[in-house]
């Protein structure tokens, strides 16, 4: 398969190439990408079917969970069992994948990635899914830390966390999601005392980077677990800290010596009471994304902050739309302005969370555990070190269900965010739809490339030759009566 094949994009002539027909052009682009992903399969079957669940996700107009999948295909009602046992199999390897979709996102995203100093910028947050199943392992009671009316204070759900990777073009950035895994909720053993700062930086650092990364996180991750996983690994952290926290001056100069170790630190200061001292900030226009004519007051400073034994920068930050804050970078060679830039676009990851749950649906499952012991309402984690080793063999496999809905989910979305910020104009020219908000000059949303799939999939399997493995694998399992499109397949041919 030669990769002149697939290099069609916004640069090159709408009608030169191997495919006159522009509506082939997003699903070649497409089935390039998710080819990537075979190793992570252990058989063919198992890569054909990965292939079907990402286009479902891609194109499905509802989020019903699995049956969703059903009909956006128009499947037959046979292969629900089949679905089932998809997700909870073994033969999708859900490390290697998300290696693989970690290494997909690089080359796929290579021109797109935004970098500081040569550096990519992760963004990392928490997420917590409501789950009213009473046998769903995992779930529990959750505080949820929000100003938002329409949030509950406390709900019965997956506890999660998320990383992903900024990309940019025409001057719209996004958050590619890489990886979100279940951190809470079940305790395997009575002296595990990790938290969950250490499992946020065991995910991170099981992408196995090969060049250093700038993670930009909330005021959650300053703490020292996360910062030292990062910084002994090459890797630095841009996040916000409380204001009621403490740093301190490095030792003066000129102390006298004194029996034992030489002095580190010199006075305490509150980071809190820089604010009074005016004449320390200097004013400057706002460098977050998407801020226009606005001017803020800042100042910056290196100071050792005790966790770590170590100088890093703090920058403070009086804005007149969002008022105070104080941020921290462990790489001193960062300007103050950058490290606010790199701050205002952490709320990206936020935008990626709302498109994975509206849009993709991918935690959106509904698998329950049948031996399993119903949960009351208001339960905390699920304590599974006494029971028999069946038992836990069944909730790691339906965790291990869970994730790899997620991860598929998850690489849903980044394949429609590569479409969009790619194939901008080919996207737009199939959207074949209204939309009052429509800006045909800047990459479309997730949402938009979805609707411009959807219409050109009958298209894709009746015209396009390098979809002919995947309609014989459709052939026997598609419903003539649920499809609309099944007449494109030519049956006879494809069996």
């Amino acid at each position: 398969m030669s990769d002149s094949v697939y290099m069609l994009s916004d640069t090159a002539s709408p009608f030169s190439g191997f495919f006159l027909n522009r509506s082939s052009w997003l699903w070649l682009a497409w089935l390039r990408a998710v080819a990537r992903l075979r190793p992570a399969c252990a058989r063919n079957t198992t890569f054909l079917w990965l292939t079907l669940v990402l286009a479902a996700m891609c194109i499905r107009p509802d989020l019903g969970g699995v049956t969703s999948l059903i009909r956006a295909l128009g499947l037959s009602a046979s292969t629900y069992p089949c679905l089932l046992h998809f997700f909870h199999s073994n033969a999708l390897r859900l490390g290697p994948l998300t290696l693989l979709w970690r290494q997909t996102v690089e080359r796929l995203f290579a021109r797109r990635l935004v970098r500081v100093k040569g550096r990519p910028i992760l963004l990392v947050d928490g997420l917590k899914r409501g789950k009213e199943g009473r046998q769903m392992p995992a779930v529990k009671s959750l505080h949820q830390e929000s100003g938002s009316n329409s949030k509950a204070a406390y709900i019965m759900g997956h506890s999660l966390q998320a990383v992903a990777v900024l990309a940019q073009a025409v001057g719209v950035c996004v958050a590619v999601p890489l990886a979100a895994r279940i951190h809470e909720g079940i305790v395997w053993s009575n002296r595990d005392r990790r938290t969950l700062l250490d499992k946020m930086g065991a995910l991170i650092l099981g992408l196995q980077w090969s060049e250093p990364v700038l993670v930009v996180a909330d005021a959650y991750y300053a703490a020292e677990k996360f910062a030292r996983a990062l910084l002994g690994n090459g890797h630095h952290l841009v996040t916000r800290v409380k204001t009621t926290a403490v740093a301190y001056f490095p030792a003066p100069p000129g102390a006298p010596k004194r029996r034992g170790r030489p002095q580190t630190y010199g006075a305490k200061t509150k980071l809190r009471a820089w604010f009074a001292y005016r004449d320390l900030f200097a004013p400057a226009d706002s460098p977050v994304y998407g801020e226009k004519g606005v001017s803020l007051n800042y100042c910056s400073f290196d100071l050792y902050w005790r966790k770590l034994g170590r100088l890093v920068r703090f920058v403070w930050v009086d804005h007149p739309r969002r008022g105070r804050m104080v941020l921290l970078c462990t790489d001193l060679t960062l300007e103050p302005m950058e490290i606010l830039r790199l701050y205002g676009w952490r709320f990206k990851i936020e935008v990626s969370f709302k498109q994975a749950i509206h849009t993709l649906g991918a935690y959106a499952y509904h698998f329950w555990m049948q031996d399993m012991k119903p949960i009351r309402r208001g339960s905390g984690n699920q304590h599974v070190h006494r029971r028999s080793e069946t038992y836990r063999q069944h909730i790691r496999r339906k965790l291990g269900a869970y994730e790899r809905h997620i991860q598929v989910g998850l690489i849903a979305q980044g394949l429609l965010q590569y479409l969009a910020l790619n194939f901008r104009r080919v996207t737009w020219f199939n959207f074949h739809t209204y939309i009052r908000t429509a800006a045909p000059l800047k990459p479309p949303s997730e949402w938009v490339v979805a609707q411009a799939l959807r219409h050109t999939w009958p298209q894709f399997l009746k015209d396009c030759a390098l979809s002919l493995a995947l309609k014989k694998f459709l052939a026997s399992k598609i419903s003539p009566r649920l499809c609309r499109y099944s007449d494109v397949f030519n049956l006879d041919e494809a069996a």
